[in-house]
């Protein structure tokens, strides 16, 4: 007898776990299914899983392809589980191809090719169903993208649209999703759409797929104009669509924990902020040659706005803006200075220029710092006028933090609005309205 094994979530069973299932059965003659317990998905990383345990378990054996059914508990059980299982095969989708290639110690390890294009039809209860995202772009966050979305149940990325085609079939390949050359075709497929093309394209995208009728996740900055971003947000609500930025500060444990204790009151009233975010980019990079929509504040300004504006408000009385240019013009340090009715604050951003890169909030009573990368907001400290009274906090913050705005993206999709919070229509109108102002600094626009 040829044993087999594999393991997963196995939430919201769809078709892609079906055709799995039964491709790891036709591979021996006896299947055992690890199911993962909550706790071990919350360690690993994986959110917003809908069905209990039992129920992914009873999911799991109405398939029919499976003899026997064990809980996976910790990271560490697969090979335990080989060895007292007498297992021969150890099976998983490819989109883990390598990863698990130390078990070949123990057993043969057969990656199976994934299912694309999961149907909405599906084997489901109360007529829950995955949401089909399709992403449009190919770029560095488009890669980061990819991975995190695989960690938040109830959602499918679809396929990819680049209308450089070459690039689109490639990122297509490397992902196992569909590749589109028309974008017509593309929206017929999916049910939301991730933005993550260049600058300039978003608000065109972002329309283009409202019109659809789709959702959309765009990356930051969402456009470059107030009045850009007033109406894809007023089409948005017009249509009943939900419409997210997404900086992933905004969505991240930790960066509200941090924001909950600086509206306490435990610092009394904020009067000042100061936030650093720099990093030292290739001079051939995008950000440092497109001279009309490159440069430090562009790429990294919505990053240091987002504290001000949440703490300080939308309102603000005065704003200046310091640059030091590289030889193409290109800002590769700026220093955004805002006056704000109580209080003042510091952006500060640079791709050429390394800085300390802080998040400083001072209060009436004392102050808050979150070292870099405080936009990852993993720790940072509570400090007083007494010098030996310090309040430390940490949280997770799981891979790139994309999985964070992705799930309430989801979760706003199905109706849940309890994250709106997080980032309001009217905190990204005023981040479009600073970065306009920047563009007309720089005489851009």
């Amino acid at each position: 007898m040829i044993k087999v094994i594999t393991y997963g979530t196995f939430d919201l069973l769809h078709e892609g776990h079906y055709r799995l299932l039964q491709r790891a059965k036709a591979l021996g003659d006896y299947l055992i299914v690890g199911v993962t317990t909550e706790k071990y998905d919350m360690e690993r990383g994986k959110l917003n899983v809908v069905d209990s345990l039992m129920t992914r378990i009873e999911n799991v054996k109405k398939t029919g392809f499976v003899d026997e059914v064990i809980i996976e508990e910790t990271s560490g059980q697969k090979i335990s589980d080989v060895q007292k299982y007498h297992v021969d095969i150890f099976t998983v989708g490819s989109d883990w191809a390598g990863v698990f290639d130390y078990m070949t110690d123990y057993c043969k390890v057969v990656y199976l090719e994934r299912t694309k294009n999961i149907s909405s039809t599906m084997l489901r209860e109360k007529n829950r169903r995955i949401q089909k995202i399709g992403v449009i772009g190919t770029g560095r966050i488009a890669e980061r993208f990819m991975p995190e979305a695989k960690l938040v149940s109830g959602i499918s990325t679809q396929g990819v649209y680049n209308p450089h085609l070459e690039s689109g079939r490639a990122f297509a390949q490397k992902w196992e999703i569909a590749s589109y050359a028309e974008i017509e075709s593309f929206y017929e497929d999916v049910d939301a759409v991730y933005v993550a093309s260049p600058h300039q394209t978003h608000y065109d995208y972002i329309m283009e797929a409202l019109a659809h009728g789709k959702h959309v996740l765009c990356e930051k900055p969402m456009v470059l104009k107030r009045q850009q971003a007033e109406d894809v947000y007023a089409y948005a609500k017009a249509h009943q669509l939900i419409l997210f930025e997404g900086i992933k500060t905004a969505y991240c444990p930790g960066f509200e924990k941090l924001l909950g204790i600086a509206c306490s009151g435990t610092i009394g009233q904020i009067r000042y902020i100061d936030a650093c975010f720099t990093k030292l980019e290739g001079k051939d990079k995008r950000e440092l040659t497109d001279k009309k929509y490159g440069g430090s504040f562009t790429e990294l300004g919505s990053y240091c706005l987002l504290p001000i504006i949440k703490l300080f408000g939308t309102d603000y009385n005065d704003i200046h803006f310091d640059t030091i240019q590289d030889e193409n013009g290109l800002d590769v340090f700026t220093r955004a200075s805002l006056t704000f009715p109580r209080g003042i604050a510091t952006a500060v951003c640079g791709l050429g220029v390394k800085s300390e890169g802080r998040l400083l909030i001072a209060g009436t009573k004392g102050y808050i710092v979150a070292e870099a990368p405080w936009w990852k907001t993993t720790y940072f400290e509570v400090h007083y006028e007494n010098p030996g009274q310090v309040e430390k906090y940490s949280e997770r913050f799981l891979g790139d933090g994309l999985r964070y705005e992705i799930k309430d993206f989801l979760n706003m999709m199905n109706g849940n609005d309890k994250s709106a919070f997080k980032l309001t229509r009217s905190e990204s109108i005023a981040a479009a309205d600073i970065m306009e102002k920047f563009m007309e600094y720089e005489n851009r626009i």
